[in-house]
């Protein structure tokens, strides 16, 4: 149950658990003085004679009062142990994190990085802050004890000591079994939450097609296999805990029997015997609170588990170059699948100047916003080559690329709080200038002027905006950026009309100055791009202008055909209807 990797991430916590024992050890000292005082006195009144009762006030008064300061001098020590854990694990959880960068999904979901880095580390803050300091103090007592209540009867000292280990030999049977029982309920706790989160995420779209009552069945279903799980584990604690009692009772009457046959054969005298009596329970009690922290911690060896799964995951190589202002980017040749046996782009080749607008379309599925997610460094698992500046996107810092490209996808997340600190996301030294400059260019400015400025409230995901608003805010976070590539990923869609005129001249704006990738379902927003890309099952069928597409790619030419018929059916214009394809 010492768990070496575990010590050697916080060597520090090493002496705060000593000294927790040491405080634990004064106590018991302590107790021991008082135990004195309380014996003497009680001897003295059987034996008729005086009573000591200035020095056993004195003795006593002393020992409450070390008894006192032992204990919450021990509850500090046992909280700064527990407390460098936690920051040191979650702050290994975090950065490990930022080193796996955006693919960090592909290897772990985001419920079970919750629950390692947040229930994980509190159980081993228990772990750490009681059970270590109790598994020490646990063997120092009943020796210190042993020593004390030697010279009064070694044989009944004998029989205390001899029950002790029993508690722990009880305690490494139960951890076998334990074992098996905890990584199984971590197995299923991590399924739940998956589960949870999913259904939380997706409530919306359950409710519009009615299925939220099967999901909720599922929960239920695996909500019950979590309890069912649980009860073991309690049951196995119950019990485990039974057998310590009746062994810590049995060991306490085992030798208060020796120590009373002795006192009836006249070997000890009365003060030796209520002395035994007095501490016998304390051979015990140590060792019987460890068993009671031991299922506590042995549910924190199996979170550990799970942290340390998610600590030894391979990392990305080293990347030393860094992306430049200028640096356009580039595609050759690539090919690329989330799942194997499944390619999603098929040899996709297409270019990025430093300045100006280019589109990538194409029909539902294609692949447009594959090759955003690569363009963004969010997976390396693909077979060609995504060239930044001529240099392989493989060999450029994650920091570095996420400064060069900014992307703004459809539903881009807002947290809760303030206008300002949604900005600050991007750029925390931005000046409130620089904000409301980016406001401006969003068109967002003259709305957050009539409300509170950048201190207007934001719920969680932008809640209280309506949708072209969280939208446009998303736009002026990434302009605050500063970055050199911007790429717009479906970022009008499912937005009113008027928002999506005004984000659009936002881009176009944007691309006199930077590059800038169009990632877009309806083509009316492109058709001034520089130059326009078509996928089509995942290959590039087409790269030209909008007029030349129209007359040299028939995949262009049929989608644009289509959307135009839809549109003029549904309003006779380009902008009274949109059409999802």
């Amino acid at each position: 149950m010492m768990d070496r990797r575990l010590l050697s991430l916080v060597p520090q916590a090493m002496g705060h658990i000593l000294a927790t024992v040491g405080w634990q050890w004064v106590g018991l000292v302590s107790n021991i003085a008082l135990v004195w005082g309380i014996v003497s006195v009680l001897a003295a009144l059987a034996a008729g004679g005086e009573l000591p009762l200035a020095t056993a006030a004195s003795l006593c008064a002393a020992a409450c009062a070390g008894k006192v300061a032992s204990s919450a001098l021990s509850q500090k020590s046992s909280f700064r142990a527990s407390e460098d854990i936690k920051f040191v694990l979650r702050e290994k959880i975090y950065r490990k994190l930022l080193r796996l960068g955006p693919a960090y999904s592909e290897k772990l979901t985001t419920a079970e990085v919750v629950q390692v880095s947040v229930e994980g580390t509190e159980q081993l803050e228990t772990y750490f802050g009681q059970f270590l300091p109790q598994l020490l103090y646990a063997v120092l007592a009943p020796l210190t004890l042993f020593a004390v209540l030697f010279p009064f009867s070694w044989q009944a000292a004998v029989v205390l000591l001899a029950f002790v280990p029993l508690i722990p030999l009880t305690i490494m049977v139960v951890q076998r079994i334990a074992k098996r029982l905890l990584s199984r309920y971590w197995d299923q706790y991590t399924q739940l939450g998956d589960g949870f989160l999913e259904n939380l995420q997706g409530l919306a779209t359950l409710k519009i097609y009615q299925a939220d009552a099967a999901r909720h069945e599922r929960m239920n279903a695996e909500a019950e296999r979590f309890r069912i799980i649980t009860m073991k584990v309690l049951r196995m604690q119950l019990n485990s805990i039974i057998v310590m009692d009746i062994v810590a009772l049995g060991g306490a009457a085992a030798g208060i029997g020796v120590a009373l046959s002795q006192l009836a054969a006249g070997t000890i005298d009365l003060f030796s015997f209520l002395f035994i009596v007095l501490l016998s329970a304390e051979f015990f009690l140590p060792m019987r609170l460890l068993g009671s922290f031991f299922h506590i911690a042995m549910n924190g060896m199996a979170a550990s588990g799970k942290i340390f799964a998610l600590l030894d995951l391979d990392e990305p190589a080293e990347k030393p170059l860094r992306a430049s202002a200028g640096d356009a980017i580039s595609l050759a040749d690539v090919t690329f699948g989330y799942e194997e046996g499944r390619t999603v782009l098929e040899g996709v080749s297409l270019d990025v100047p430093a300045v100006g607008m280019t589109a990538i379309v194409g029909a539902s599925g294609s692949g447009k916003s594959t090759v955003a997610h690569l363009m963004a460094g969010g997976s390396d698992a693909y077979a060609g080559d995504i060239l930044v500046g001529g240099k392989p996107i493989r060999s450029v810092s994650v920091e570095s690329l996420a400064r060069h490209v900014v992307t703004v996808r459809i539903g881009s997340y807002l947290f809760g709080g303030t206008v300002r600190s949604n900005l600050a996301v991007a750029n925390r030294q931005a000046s409130d200038d620089e904000m409301w400059r980016a406001l401006e260019s969003a068109a967002l400015a003259d709305y957050l002027r009539g409300q509170n400025g950048l201190e207007t409230a934001i719920d969680e995901g932008g809640s209280n905006l309506s949708g072209g608003q969280r939208q446009r805010l998303a736009v002026a976070r990434a302009l605050l950026s500063g970055a050199d590539v911007y790429v717009f990923d479906e970022a009008t869609s499912n937005i009113d009309v008027e928002s999506e005129e005004r984000i659009m001249d936002v881009v176009r704006a944007l691309s006199q100055v930077k590059s800038v990738v169009v990632i877009s379902h309806r083509l009316a927003n492109v058709v001034r791009a520089d130059r326009i890309y078509v996928l089509d099952r995942g290959r590039v069928t087409g790269c030209g202008t909008h007029e030349g597409l129209l007359e040299g790619c028939s995949a262009y030419a049929d989608l644009w055909n289509s959307q135009c018929e839809l549109e003029s059916y549904r309003g006779g214009g380009a902008h009274e209807a949109r059409i999802e394809l």
